[in-house]
């Protein structure tokens, strides 16, 4: 399941009915989990025709749920088959710890670590009813980006929290020798560390407005009925994942001591990256005429706060 790929099927492939199919086996599997765990929560232990049968019912329905995950075909789109693949490979992983922890379990008693594992089927199991349903790929893809937004956004609040003025970036760890004194350089921003600084912040910010817009009019304009709809919103999806770890990377490096040369590349890296997001955004179905304004204002935003950050660095070069 997790390294295979789906074929695309003879059949004409109905996504009701997938589903509907996808919901049965997993909550199949979550009624094995139960009877296993069941059947091994207290002595006498199940007889061997018993425990035949349990494992043939429990590998049936770990069959099932990969068999149906298999119907899910390429051309449906990456990023809802990635999520499917993701919920499918942690129910079949779940089912492998209870096993795994019913065989090395103490029969006198229903352990702690089985009552967990089972849980944890049940948990995974239920991810089946939180999987984006709409409209094929484009409400996989509007929820794959809505959950890059909220990461962004927060980190995008809690580097503004670090920069408040007068604020300590360390003031929450306690002092210690490795530190040494407050008035220690390598604990401080200088004046000129927070010039830098601001204008990365306006990269930060950049990303999450283009996170915005580009959800905003993935939910108002994304269609997924042709094969070239649904690739440009993988497109999107793609490129908008490498958005929060290249702002992670910045931010990391805004810390002091601030290395000017590596918030540079860090900054680089980031704008990069959502030039990227806003050139495809553009030339894809998503942005129509009515949306180009905002692509145009947050890919000046992107050169300006970019070329502050050179102008600030030059003379590390």
């Amino acid at each position: 399941v997790a390294e295979g790929e789906p074929g695309e099927g003879r059949e004409p492939f109905e996504l009701p009915r997938f589903w509907d199919a996808l919901g049965q086996t997993f909550q199949v599997t979550s009624q094995e989990a139960t009877k296993l765990s069941l059947a091994f929560s207290r002595p006498p232990l199940p007889s061997s025709e018993d425990c035949r049968k349990l494992c043939e019912d429990v590998q049936n329905a770990i069959l099932a749920v990969a068999t149906v995950y298999y119907w899910l075909p390429k051309g449906q789109g990456t990023t809802l088959r990635k999520m499917v693949r993701d919920a499918t490979t942690e129910v079949v992983e779940g089912m492998i710890q209870l096993t795994d922890t019913i065989l090395n379990a103490p029969v006198e008693s229903l352990s702690q670590e089985q009552l967990i594992s089972t849980g944890g089927v049940w948990e995974a199991c239920e991810q089946v009813s939180n999987l984006p349903r709409g409209e094929y790929n484009q409400a996989a893809v509007v929820s794959a980006l809505a959950a890059c937004l909220g990461v962004v956004k927060d980190a995008v609040e809690e580097m503004e929290h670090a920069l408040v003025e007068g604020q300590d970036p360390y003031g929450d760890i306690m002092e210690d020798e490795e530190l040494g004194f407050r008035g220690n350089r390598d604990t401080y921003w200088s004046e000129a560390d927070r010039q830098l600084l601001s204008s990365c912040m306006g990269l930060m910010k950049a990303s999450k407005a283009c996170l915005k817009k580009v959800l905003a009019a993935v939910k108002a304009h994304g269609k997924a009925e042709s094969p070239e709809q649904i690739a440009q919103l993988d497109d999107l999806a793609d490129i908008a994942n490498e958005i929060s770890p290249s702002v992670d990377e910045l931010a990391l490096s805004m810390y002091p001591p601030v290395n000017p040369l590596a918030v540079r590349l860090n900054a680089a890296k980031l704008a990069s990256v959502l030039k990227k997001v806003l050139e495809i955004a553009k030339t894809s179905h998503v942005c129509p005429p009515s949306e180009e304004g905002w692509v145009q204002f947050l890919t000046g935003a992107v050169d300006h706060n970019m070329n502050k950050v050179k102008n600030f660095t030059q003379g590390q070069l």
